[in-house]
């Protein structure tokens, strides 16, 4: 991955506060390493939105179009068609869920923000969850994006 490149000229990643605050940073900044590591592995351009919601919103959309009956802190619709040459999606983020699993795993708020935001970037580019092996490589995937971020800004 070029250090220097922070965005690709076709790409764009937009975060969205709908009815909470989300207090992201650098939204521009993290919107370009989003395009970045979704092209690194999907190799397309790409236009994602991410919108922040509350618990009952996401509840409502995981039981509308999911059909679970569960809180969860992020649902990611990869809205490609297959002959695309650019990667479309959206991504939903609990606000709430991610301040109490950064309380009770005992990390910063925004660490907790940056997972999950990279977490969806994964989803869409081709990464799954569901398997105790999806769910560790994930995991892996999750940190190693999470220090490069780090080393990005």
């Amino acid at each position: 991955m070029p250090n220097n490149k922070l965005s690709l000229p076709s790409s764009r990643c937009d975060f969205t506060d709908h009815d909470v605050r989300s207090g992201l940073k650098q939204k521009r900044r993290l919107g370009a390493f989003v395009n970045t590591l979704i092209f690194f592995y999907r190799k397309k351009a790409n236009i994602i939105g991410y919108t922040f919601v509350d618990d009952e919103f996401l509840l409502d959309m995981n039981q509308t179009h999911l059909h679970h009956d569960t809180y969860t802190d992020i649902i990611t619709f990869d809205l490609s068609d297959q002959k695309s040459e650019v990667i479309l999606g959206d991504i939903y983020i609990s606000i709430d869920r991610v301040k109490e699993n950064a309380l009770s795993l005992k990390l910063k708020y925004q660490n907790e923000l940056l997972r999950v935001i990279l977490h969806g970037a994964l989803h869409i580019s081709g990464f799954g969850d569901k398997t105790k092996k999806e769910n560790e490589e994930m995991r892996k995937l999750e940190d190693e994006w999470m220090r490069k971020y780090q080393e990005f800004t």
